[in-house]
């Protein structure tokens, strides 16, 4: 699936003809430049990408991921949630499903699964790491252990969803250690939610083994948790916008990327 962008508007190649090309001005992200040339297709597979000088109005660039949402904020389903994020250039989406968890435990993680596997849009989800998300909720469903190690042996589940629970990390919860280390069994990620957090504490929260952070909001934040080993995402929503506060991030980490390279 590739996104063409146009002086018309924005198109979706959904790529299923046997052999095709696209021309255009091809946006290549790992080398961060942008040249004429054309792109060729033999059923799904990218065959070919030839640089060649040609006057086009057109550009072609992968297809965006949204590396954090919870679908079911949007109140939609994952089939009428693809509906409207595929049309506007979005082809792959990490899910955490922790909204429809606290409803429903993992028959309704097991919902969106079924779902989302009729449509055009690729969806990595997670496993609710918080169910009920403090011990003061009276949800209407527990994700504990067991059910954290169920969901994470469904191919569909990638990773262990984001641990709001820092204090019990911190502390050492034991349910709360046990579903960390359930993940790490199986080789897959888990992922972190620490606003504030530093100093020691932040320490032991990654440690832990919790690779990424998505509720940094300033410059200084972001920075101790890279150097410790994070990984931040920058996150620009309807709730929260910390884009224009953690921009320059992109270009420290283009500036890291060039000097390890040389």
């Amino acid at each position: 699936m590739a996104l063409v962008q146009t002086a018309t508007g924005l198109y979706i190649c959904l790529l299923l003809h046997d052999e095709m090309k696209i021309q255009g001005r091809i946006i290549d992200i790992h080398k961060r430049r942008i040249y004429p040339g054309i792109v060729s297709i033999a059923g799904e597979i990218i065959k070919d990408i030839v640089q060649k000088d040609i006057s086009t109005d057109c550009y072609i660039l992968p297809g965006l991921i949204d590396s954090h949402i919870h679908i079911e904020s949007s109140m939609c389903t994952p089939g009428a949630f693809a509906v409207a994020a595929v049309s506007r250039g979005t082809t792959g989406v990490v899910s955490d499903p922790h909204e429809i968890a606290n409803v429903l435990g993992t028959e309704g993680v097991r919902f969106m699964i079924r779902d989302s596997n009729r449509v055009p849009l690729k969806f990595w989800f997670g496993a609710p790491s918080c169910v009920p998300a403090t011990s003061f909720e009276s949800s209407g469903a527990v994700v504990g252990p067991e059910e954290v190690e169920e969901l994470l042996h469904i191919p569909e589940v990638k990773y262990l969803s984001e641990m709001m629970n820092f204090p019990g990390v911190i502390h050492n919860d034991p349910e709360v250690l046990r579903k960390i280390e359930i993940a790490k069994q199986l080789g897959k990620p888990v992922d972190g939610h620490s606003p504030g957090l530093t100093g020691e504490e932040l320490a032991k929260y990654i440690a832990a083994g919790i690779t990424t952070d998505h509720e940094c909001s300033t410059m200084a934040e972001a920075l101790e948790k890279i150097s410790l080993g994070m990984k931040i995402l920058i996150r620009e929503g309807s709730a929260a916008r910390n884009l224009n506060a953690l921009k320059d991030l992109i270009v420290y980490g283009y500036a890291v990327q060039r000097r390890s390279a040389s």
